[in-house]
């Protein structure tokens, strides 16, 4: 089985990734959405390879995890807090979005920021500006997620940093492909078609299912992918919580049926990000997703933001390994 960490502050130290190859760390991913593969290459050059052959795993994954069609927030000049009930003006002056959200929202659609944790309904809509009402406040930050609730947005697969990225995937050793948002197999087929022509023939695509669109097309996207990587943070944004876990354990068993390998990621312990002990629902939590089938398990900000990324790994791969043996 494999277990991956995020890249990030915490643990881009030699001693942390020592410790975290110890634990059975297998791969590391770099998440594209804010940097670049080359701006990452001093991490990986000077301390995540050699931690990975002092450990014995010359084999170990990098996993890059692309922009894709992925929609965000602009830059702000600072944070900006919104109060429930407040109006908030979205494009020309006011927050940066995507032309295509404002292209595509209509009066009384939701907008999701920051994986859920604020959310504005739409009240008028122009091409160039939406006057949205604050219907879950909180603190807004640059760059941050978006995404217009049980609407399909017209956006590439790949823009052009992604394929920067890709051009400079063979020289940094990257064995993986995380695709965010896949919608359909022509998604894969993209992806696949740049990585060919780039003699990247032996970099295997994971396909995020992060939205209906990909839910809806899943049996073709398992068929043209290598992996399948079951993206709790942006999926669950896309209906009602209580629905995931019935979608969740969906996925996994067309999986399995198909027998293609998937990846469980997100939360799986968030509380670690504060705390040097998970929740017994988080442990629960990973022991019935290994028991469903999963192949590998990612963690994201309890290695790239959280305090305790060792112990965060050791966590994830005595419960995992717990699960194995049931």
């Amino acid at each position: 089985m494999e277990f991956y960490a995020t890249l990030g502050d915490p643990c881009a130290k030699r001693d942390i990734l020592d410790r975290m190859f110890q634990a059975g760390m297998t791969g590391i991913r770099v998440n594209l959405s804010h940097t670049s593969l080359k701006k990452c290459a001093p991490l990986l050059e000077r301390l995540y390879w050699p931690a990975a052959r002092a450990a014995g795993r010359a084999d170990a994954h990098l996993i890059l995890d692309l922009q894709g069609p992925e929609l965000r927030v602009g830059q702000l000049t600072r944070a900006i807090s919104l109060r429930e009930g407040s109006e908030l003006l979205l494009g020309d002056g006011g927050i940066p979005i995507p032309q295509t959200i404002l292209q595509t929202a209509r009066p009384g659609q939701q907008i999701s920021i920051d994986d859920g944790s604020l959310l504005l309904e739409v009240k008028r809509s122009s091409p160039t500006v939406l006057l949205c009402r604050v219907v879950r406040g909180g603190v807004l930050h640059s760059k941050k997620s978006l995404a217009l609730l049980g609407a399909g947005v017209d956006t590439p697969t790949l823009t052009a940093d992604d394929l920067e990225n890709l051009r400079q995937a063979g020289k940094y050793g990257v064995t993986h492909i995380l695709q965010p948002f896949v919608r359909n197999r022509h998604d894969i087929d993209v992806v696949r078609q740049a990585l060919d022509s780039l003699g990247l023939t032996q970099v295997q695509i994971m396909a995020k299912i992060e939205e209906r669109q990909g839910c809806d097309r899943l049996d073709e996207i398992i068929k043209a992918a290598d992996q399948i990587c079951i993206a709790r943070g942006d999926l669950g944004n896309s209906m009602p919580l209580w629905k995931l876990p019935a979608v969740q354990k969906d996925i996994s068993r067309r999986c399995r049926e198909a027998g293609r390998p998937f990846c469980l990621v997100t939360q799986l312990l968030w509380s670690m990000e504060q705390r040097p002990v998970p929740t017994r629902a988080e442990v629960s939590d990973i022991y019935n997703g290994v028991l469903d089938g999963a192949s590998s398990l990612m963690l994201t900000g309890e290695t790239a933001a959280g305090k305790w990324p060792a112990q965060a790994m050791e966590y994830l791969v005595r419960t995992a390994n717990e699960a194995l043996q049931a």
